[in-house]
């Protein structure tokens, strides 16, 4: 077979738009190596695994996901940038499944340390709820709100889970708000004296 100049970074890409052609459980060694034109075995000297393939799909989705974030969220704050936020977020989610979806896949904490685009996730979103007064544990328990509702409305709205004449851009629009007062009226971890 023809080379066709596989490098990591181009596997990642195709498998990127892969994955939000046909899903991401249909992206593999094999399905991707026929998108090249070539046999499976020349995939391995680029990515170790399919699990490998996975987790660099996964940190190359979160890298684009919070390039989204930070644009939106630039010289913002309070509601605003949480509004802003939100929308990238949701956006991002809508725009591209496939890719979505593996933002979701669990990574290894040794990568999660060593990753820039991950890094910048905790910056940017951390710095977002700090503008809400928030400090540690209340901060993480606060990501952990956000992530759960902006995931869980993402997740229903691509599979047509909300049925209701409503617009379901509105009911968003509400949600955000409501995570806005939560977050103004943020229940805090009493401090320790001691």
């Amino acid at each position: 077979m023809a080379r066709v100049g596989l490098t990591v970074e181009r596997l990642v890409a195709a498998a990127a738009d892969m994955a939000d052609e046909v899903g991401l459980d249909r992206v593999g060694i094999s399905a991707l190596a026929r998108r090249f034109g070539v046999r499976d075995a020349s995939l391995y000297s680029h990515v170790r695994s399919l699990d490998d393939l996975r987790t660099r799909l996964a940190l190359h989705a979160g890298a684009e996901l919070i390039d989204r974030i930070a644009v939106a969220v630039a010289g913002r704050a309070g509601k605003e940038a949480l509004t802003a936020f939100a929308g990238a977020y949701r956006a991002y989610a809508l725009e591209h499944p496939g890719r979505y979806a593996a933002t979701q896949i669990r990574i290894d904490q040794d990568l999660v340390v060593g990753s820039p685009a991950l890094r910048r996730t905790a910056e940017i979103t951390y710095g977002m709820l700090r503008a809400y007064g928030l400090d540690e544990p209340d901060l993480t328990d606060a990501v952990r709100l956000l992530r759960a509702t902006f995931h869980g409305y993402c997740v229903l709205e691509a599979a047509g889970g909300f049925g209701a004449a409503r617009p379901v851009a509105e009911s968003w629009d509400k949600a955000v708000d409501a995570l806005h007062l939560a977050l103004e009226h943020w229940p805090r971890e009493p401090k320790n004296d001691d």
